[in-house]
């Protein structure tokens, strides 16, 4: 599992079926700097959406994650599941602004 900022990214057994290739290298963009978590160079990966949950396909032997408020990570090749970290308060569940 890795963590980047407030993006979470766990190894996924498979792609859904029914997933929709999205064609953007952007995973998640920040609400308040509009800075965005994506894929270094989009033709290591490809990107899939399915009932709002996001996942990755890393075509290449490795692909990177960048952000500007954050280190690179990298992610070998495989199948992964991204999404945003939540917070609780008494009165909602709510995405974590980075």
């Amino acid at each position: 599992m890795w963590r980047h900022g407030d993006v979470m990214i766990s190894a996924a057994p498979n792609i859904p079926k029914g997933a929709r290739r999205r064609h953007t290298p952007i995973l998640v963009r920040g609400e308040m700097t509009g800075h965005s978590h994506r894929i270094e160079e989009p033709e290591t990966t490809e990107v899939w959406e399915y009932a709002g949950e996001l996942f990755i396909k890393v075509v290449a032997p490795s692909a990177r994650v960048i952000h500007e408020e954050h280190q690179p990570i990298s992610l070998p090749r495989g199948i992964y599941r991204v999404w945003q970290q939540r917070e609780y308060t008494p009165s909602a569940i709510r995405r974590v602004v980075d």
